[in-house]
Parts: C-alpha cells; structure tokens; sequence
C-alpha cells in the first residue's frame, strides 16, 4: 500500500469528537460531531476519510474510499520518468567501440529513456567538426528502429552533442 498514506483513517478509525466535514462535491458543511459526520456518509452510502489529520479540528470528506485508493494506486502506476542517459566518445573511435556506444544507445531507447551523445574534440580535432559530424551520420545509420532525433547534432564549444528519444 506504498501508493497513499497509511495512517488515513475511515469511518470509525478517525478518533476526533468534532470534525470539520467537506461534502462529495467539494463544499464545506462546516465542524460538526463525529457522530453527525459519520450518519451524513451513511445516507449517501459513502465513506467519511479523514484528509488533513493534523489540522484543529481535523478535515473529513465524503467519498468512496475504495474508489479513491484505486485512483490513488493507478496513478502512481503510470508516473514512469525519464531519464537522460549520456554517452561520450571522440571523433577517431574505432568501429567496434562505435558499435558498442549504439547498442547502449539502443538498450537506453528500449527502456524509454532518452540517450544523450556527446563527441569531444580536443586539440587540432577542435578545428575540424566535419569529422565528428560524420561520426553521428554514421550512429543514426547504425540505429535502426523507432527513435526521434530530438535535438539535432550542435557543435557546442569544443563539444557536439545530440539528443535521440524513443518513438512514442
């Protein structure tokens, strides 16, 4: 149950004598007992869940607690973030080592992160960016499948870099 709180009480559970009631559709019906909060939950065939316990007096509302726990667990179950993953290399890689980066991009695009390559020129490879911009012809080649250059290839400094995401 690691989706809502664990210590919200229901119904009997909420050990307060007055507590400020909040309707099913949002309106405030004021403090009043426990005992009057719990009879107007009932009528409606609906659970009293106390939302703010550390509030004086504390904050009930009517609702279908069971309806709200599924909700509460189904969004927790689609918040998938997403990561950008950086891989580095240099304009005179060697192919078997450029073959490896691109099966790393890959695996990073399978798991629905976005990759971000970064080529670093040094010295006299600084005066020749054509060279690392072929590199990156040569890694979109190499990526077959369903990817979006998100960001094309940019020369940065004395760095290129380009951003790939995955086909939604």
């Amino acid at each position: 149950m690691n989706f809502i709180q664990k210590d919200i009480r229901v119904n009997e559970a909420i050990l307060r004598s007055e507590v400020r009631l909040i309707d099913v559709d949002g309106t405030n019906l004021g403090i009043v007992s426990i005992k009057e909060a719990l009879a107007r939950a009932r009528e409606r065939g609906l659970d009293l869940v106390e939302v703010a316990p550390n509030a004086n007096p504390p904050v009930c509302r009517i609702m279908d607690y069971g309806k709200y726990k599924y909700q509460m667990q189904k969004r927790s179950h689609h918040k998938k973030t997403i990561e950008v993953k950086e891989i580095k290399l240099r304009p005179r890689i060697d192919e078997h080592d450029l073959e490896l980066k691109v099966k790393n991009i890959r695996r990073f695009l399978d798991d629905g992160n976005k990759a971000k390559v970064t080529m670093m020129l040094r010295g006299r490879e600084a005066t020749r960016p054509e060279f690392g911009m072929k590199v990156f012809e040569k890694i979109l080649q190499m990526l077959e499948g369903k990817f979006i250059v998100e960001r094309k290839p940019t020369l940065e400094g004395s760095n290129i870099t380009m951003i790939i995401a995955p086909q939604k």
